[in-house]
């Protein structure tokens, strides 16, 4: 049997999506602050992002993370993940993208068991705080006996493509019972040795800088007036035209 594929792309607004779209990707994960590596997007940003693809876009699956910085979260940050997988649920998001971590940096199979149940039977997917687990194969066995869609990893590298040996083993060790996503800093150089790795995905940001000039003092980013990301067309097009779509 023929493996077919699947492409997603992070994306932070409806134009995004339509990018998505545009260059057929079979999923959306939608955020914010992807220069912070994502959290949560806004209630209105999620509705507009499902309306957007439409019936025969790219299914929108949404990240659930309330911080910046590691994965080990407080009762209250956890409540409020909670209520929000259910909200993007409630709001036609074909499924979330989560992570929780125990005080020793294993998956935390307990929060993870409560976001996965608040979604109630949607797909779930384990974001890359796998990559900072101290064995990402266990933990992908782990993910799998908790019933989880997906995993999104690197290998445990900071880039996906230095991390393809471990990716292979992923793949391996998944024995077809969840899916491998290979995600961070795939490029049109690194996309084709990704998929050849057996994958069953491939994620990517496919953003470009925005730099505001004329009117708009230029600053830092904790200035809030800095530059900002944004899904571009080309870089999209570039990737799968990589990997020959």
């Amino acid at each position: 049997m023929t493996r077919t594929l699947a492409l997603e792309i992070a994306v932070q607004d409806p134009a995004g999506v339509r990018i998505a779209a545009e260059v057929g990707a079979t999923r959306v994960e939608l955020a914010s602050a992807l220069a912070l590596g994502g959290l949560t997007p806004s209630p209105a940003t999620l509705e507009l992002a499902v309306e957007t693809a439409g019936a025969g876009g790219p299914e929108v699956h949404v990240l659930i993370r309330p911080r910046a910085g590691g994965f080990h979260y407080t009762e209250d940050e956890l409540l409020v993940s909670e209520r929000d997988v259910r909200r993007a649920i409630g709001a036609g998001a074909a499924g979330v993208v989560i992570g929780a971590l125990d005080a020793d940096g294993s998956l935390d199979v307990d929060a993870m068991a409560r976001l996965r149940d608040a979604a109630g039977g949607a797909s779930v997917t384990l974001h890359r705080a796998i990559d900072v687990t101290p064995d990402p194969v266990a933990t992908l066995r782990t993910a799998r006996d908790l019933g989880l869609r997906r995993v999104l990893t690197s290998g445990g590298a900071s880039v996906a493509i230095d991390g393809i040996d471990t990716l292979r083993m992923l793949v391996a060790a998944a024995e077809g019972g969840i899916e491998v996503m290979a995600g961070s800093g795939v490029d049109a150089a690194s996309a084709p040795a990704l998929a050849a790795s057996g994958v069953d995905a491939i994620h990517f940001s496919a953003k470009r800088a925005v730099r505001e000039v004329g009117g708009v003092r230029m600053g830092s980013a904790a200035d809030g007036v800095g530059g900002y990301e944004v899904t571009d067309l080309d870089t999209a097009l570039a990737v799968c035209a990589a990997l020959g779509r």
